[in-house]
């Protein structure tokens, strides 16, 4: 077998950082072991970590049983894995999936509910996780996989079902009843993506971004209005939604003066900056809720035909805007990271590790 590693951060100081070595895996009867290939370091990572212990995020893969200390956390990534041995019914070697994975070089895994799309992990620290979270996906049956759109799949299908779930969740609700949403951090993967599915529904989708970015979020062509955070003030002052991806407390503070009972929603999404101040909003939006609701109301497969549906529009559409650097090992992970931390990766990149 490779050589097994594990990268971890300190769950109180995310620059902290370590690599480590592991032992060699032995499986028991029921596991399967993946092999960590390729997988994405965006922002959405480092909103894993800030939110690591009040959402839970740590536990999809605790430190202690790797050998570290609970002060160490792993972070969760998403891209794809291959199975290197299997004593699960069902799950062969060889076979690709995507789906949540541990910033190391390998994972074991429990599959339970196996079918043709893939199978979930039924370990039981993971039982009471969010079951969205634990899904395998086999890339020889899924829909939106494409061999040459790897790399997109693994920088954008975890925030693209955040943002498809977020614009669904606001048609759900007829926008409240507002004329206008407003998308904090608008040059983010997430908000961009939330933007696309969100034009041409009804209300006018307006997007918030630093100076430097504002001609970058325009080329995107996904709002029908970019302003710089200092231009809050020259918005139409008519009822808005506020969908907070940055975290930012002066722009909140900055669009509840302008707009004051006009702001009818004021929603945390997630954050790209490190100062979490969900308690300042109004609620804060889990894509897993309003996928559970949908599942009930149209049923898992109809979830995923329109996901996938929308994935299409979206790869079709914006696909080639990304600017894709590939790194290679646990020390390119640790560099990307780093980056997503400090907020140095510039908007039109996406980092993919190969690993």
């Amino acid at each position: 077998m490779d050589p097994s590693w594990t990268f971890a951060v300190g769950r109180d100081e995310l620059t902290r950082t370590t690599v480590v070595d592991a032992a060699a895996v032995d499986i028991a009867d029921g596991e399967a072991l993946l092999r960590v290939e390729r997988v994405g370091m965006t922002a959405n990572n480092v909103t894993y970590a800030v939110l690591g212990d009040a959402f839970g995020y740590w536990r999809f893969f605790p430190a202690e049983p790797r050998g570290l200390e609970p002060s160490w956390g792993i972070v969760p990534l998403w891209g794809f894995a291959s199975v290197v041995e299997s004593r699960a019914p069902g799950v062969e070697a060889g076979q690709r999936v995507y789906g949540y994975l541990p910033s190391a070089s390998h994972l074991v895994v429990r599959p339970a509910r196996v079918d043709d799309l893939g199978f979930r992990d039924g370990s039981p620290h993971r039982a009471e996780l969010p079951s969205p979270y634990n899904a395998y996906r086999l890339t020889s049956t899924d829909d939106a996989y494409r061999a040459d759109e790897e790399d997109l799949l693994v920088l954008f299908r975890p925030l693209f079902v955040t943002s498809f779930m977020l614009a669904d969740y606001l048609a759900d609700n007829d926008f409240f009843g507002a004329a206008t949403v407003v998308l904090s951090s608008a040059s983010s993967k997430t908000a961009y993506a939330a933007a696309h599915e969100l034009r041409g529904q009804g209300p006018r989708v307006v997007g918030l971004t630093s100076p430097g970015n504002v001609a970058f979020t325009e080329s995107l062509g996904c709002y029908d209005q970019v302003l710089a955070y200092d231009q809050v003030a020259s918005l139409e002052p008519k009822p808005a939604v506020y969908l907070d991806l940055s975290g930012a407390p002066a722009t909140r503070a900055a669009l509840r003066a302008h707009l004051g009972d006009r702001l009818v929603r004021d929603i945390a999404v997630g954050l790209t900056r490190q100062e979490p101040n969900i308690e300042a909003a109004g609620e804060f939006f889990f894509a897993p809720d309003q996928m559970r609701k949908r599942a009930g109301d149209w049923g898992r497969g109809e979830v995923e035909r329109r996901s996938a549906a929308a994935w299409r529009r979206f790869a079709d559409a914006l696909g080639a805007q990304v600017e894709v650097r590939v790194g290679h090992g646990p020390e390119a992970l640790r560099a990307a990271w780093s980056d997503a931390v400090a907020g140095r990766t510039p908007a039109r990149v996406g980092q993919v590790i190969q690993l």
